[in-house]
């Protein structure tokens, strides 16, 4: 077994893995970017090492400086976690080059499956069935309508070969969508996995998304641990998975048929470690989607039904040892759901939402998990994955675990942070989640979405006085030991006169600003008002503007495409008019509340 592990992630996958290090014995090494030189994943891990300043491709993504940081650390291996570096063979094969364990499959079964296309084409030799489509790159848009008309119809789905996580992923439910279609999904594929080709797909319009979780070692033994149901998405994105699927939805007979599918497709790639099988199934037939080679974000779900910890399995296997469980071990019991806490507005059409969190308690008791990167003061940025915490429930039945999971919904206070708490309540009691529907009328709702308010606001911070009337402030100074930091808390009197040049008291760092404070970089919230004047609804950077200055446009027609929190938003006009004004442009940032377009009415 390995004596130091590096974890080259962040957030709560991150923390995940630490816990599972310590169950183990093993010492755990942290890395990060400035942005997070105060997570809770740096503070958890035993060592900690900077990657430096900018964008994820500068830090998390930069198989050179996690290499280094595990030169300099002395880790023997490698995890990923999931995102970034997970399903990149380049970074699984420069592990094993520098005499590094990558935990997780080899690289010839990433790079075989890390295709979309070379995937489809793998399983349909091995006689699995596939979701009818092209298992080559499709090269135009010309091309792609031939192919439509000729082969499979509208709707279509066009996909990112090097695709997943709902990245990459446009539908065209006629031929004049197409062209979007192909180049969102193309652009999504360039920018998330450097691969820009794209695949064709028969679009089913409302599947159940069902997927099943294998474990592997280096010996030939492969089980699977039952399936997950994670039908609950906006734009094919999950939001809530439960294991296992609704009893009405998947019988015994398609759990061990998908299951057998799982496990000759990791087979079919000698596979190791843990990875996960997605399909879609649809009218009684089950299709196979895509492989993700690495630890689900929902793993935690089968975990909890199964009481097999995955991440320690997928490390053990790393090492070389055997699965400590066989199939005829694997018994699903009870039902578990999970519920993705993301910094996101559903009121707002699921727009992201970063931002600091003021103060933090996370719901406990029985059948209760958390797993959470984030506490009290964390900043959610929107450098990345909008993801807080994942709330996971146990009991006995879907029902009871239902009932399980809204008792811990309203337990949860994040205040200062909108997050999808208002909308896990709202769908959970509804009749379409009881009935084990796909929900998906609700999430394409505009007007019922509208109603999931923000519930928290962080109070303004204020100082107490004391029963002499002496004003009493509670101060925060951070001090740094060994690539870690720590907070220091001063109670007592403001210094008088503030400080010289905006430094603390000797010895201690400056403090910093005060939740709500208004950084001076960036610029602020808009200036323009007015029922003309179209306001963005989040932070981010202008990815693609479809107007110009002097154009007609209808209410509701695109205006312009956010990026934010590795996702795509579309801005949609608020009203039918001219665009008289549009201070915007492609490649720029731009603040929630500042000015998109000036859309004046007609004379």
């Amino acid at each position: 077994m390995f004596e130091k592990v590096l974890i080259a992630n962040r957030g709560e996958i991150a923390v995940r893995v630490v816990r599972a290090l310590e169950e183990l014995g093993i010492a755990s090494v942290a890395v990060y970017s400035e942005l997070d030189r105060d997570a809770p994943h740096v503070h958890r891990a035993g060592e900690a090492y900077n990657l430096g300043e900018g964008p994820a491709s500068e830090n998390y993504l930069s198989i050179e400086k996690i290499l280094d940081a595990a030169a300099r650390s002395g880790a023997q291996a490698i995890h990923p976690g999931y995102g970034f570096l997970a399903e990149n063979a380049r970074f699984a094969q420069a592990c094993e080059d520098a005499g590094v364990v990558f935990i997780g499959p080899p690289a010839s079964a990433i790079e075989a499956m890390g295709s979309k296309t070379r995937a489809r084409e793998l399983m349909k030799a091995a006689g699995v069935p596939i979701v009818p489509g092209t298992t080559e790159a499709v090269a135009s848009v010309e091309e792609a309508l031939e192919i439509a008309n000729a082969e499979i119809g509208f709707p279509l789905a066009v996909k990112a070969a090097g695709g997943g996580g709902g990245k990459g992923f446009r539908v065209a439910l006629a031929e004049e969508q197409l062209q979007d279609a192909f180049e969102g999904a193309s652009r999504e594929g360039e920018k998330f996995f450097s691969d820009a080709t794209v695949y064709l797909e028969r679009y089913l319009p409302d599947p159940r998304h069902v997927e099943v979780q294998i474990l592997a070692d280096r010996h030939g033994n492969v089980v699977h641990l039952g399936e997950r149901d994670c039908s609950i998405q906006r734009r094919h994105q999950k939001l809530i998975e439960e294991s296992p699927a609704p009893e009405w939805i998947v019988s015994p007979e398609m759990r061990a048929h998908i299951g057998a599918i799982g496990v000759e497709a990791a087979r079919a790639v000698a596979y190791v470690g843990a990875g996960t099988i997605e399909g879609l199934l649809a009218d009684g037939e089950y299709f196979f989607l895509e492989m993700n080679t690495r630890v689900q974000v929902e793993h935690c779900v089968t975990e909890m039904t199964t009481g097999v910890d995955i991440v320690k399995e997928g490390i053990r296997a790393a090492a070389g040892e055997e699965l400590s469980i066989s199939q005829d071990d694997v018994v699903l019991r009870g039902h578990a759901i999970e519920c993705r806490v993301n910094a996101e507005d559903a009121s707002k059409n699921f727009a992201p939402a970063p931002g600091k969190i003021g103060s933090y308690s996370e719901p406990t008791g029985p059948g209760v998990r958390v797993d959470s990167g984030v506490r009290a003061g964390s900043e959610v940025s929107p450098m990345y994955d909008p993801m807080v915490a994942k709330l996971i429930v146990w009991d006995v039945d879907r029902e009871q675990a239902t009932a399980r999971m809204l008792r811990a919904l309203a337990e949860y206070e994040i205040e200062g942070l909108k997050t999808l708490i208002p909308f896990h309540k709202a769908l959970l009691a509804t009749e379409q989640w009881a009935r084990g529907e796909t929900c998906r009328d609700l999430l394409e709702d505009r007007n019922w979405l509208k109603t999931l308010a923000f519930e928290k606001p962080a109070p303004e911070a204020a100082a107490s006085a004391d029963g002499d009337g002496t004003a009493t402030v509670e101060q925060t100074y951070t001090v740094e030991v060994s690539g870690k930091r720590f907070d220091v808390r001063v109670l007592g009197p403001p210094f008088a006169g503030g400080s010289v040049n905006g430094a603390a008291p000797a010895g201690l760092p400056p403090a910093p600003r005060r939740a709500g404070a208004r950084s001076a970089r960036g610029g602020g919230a808009a200036t323009a008002t007015g029922s003309d004047t179209l306001l963005s609804p989040l932070q981010g950077n202008v990815w693609k503007v479809l107007v110009k200055l002097g154009d007609t446009v209808e209410e509701g027609q695109l205006v312009c495409i956010i990026e934010a929190m590795k996702m795509e938003n579309e801005i949609t006009a608020h009203k039918s008019g001219t665009i008289a004004d549009l201070p915007i442009a492609e490649g720029e940032p731009i603040q929630a509340g500042a000015p998109i377009a000036t859309i004046t009415s007609a004379a």
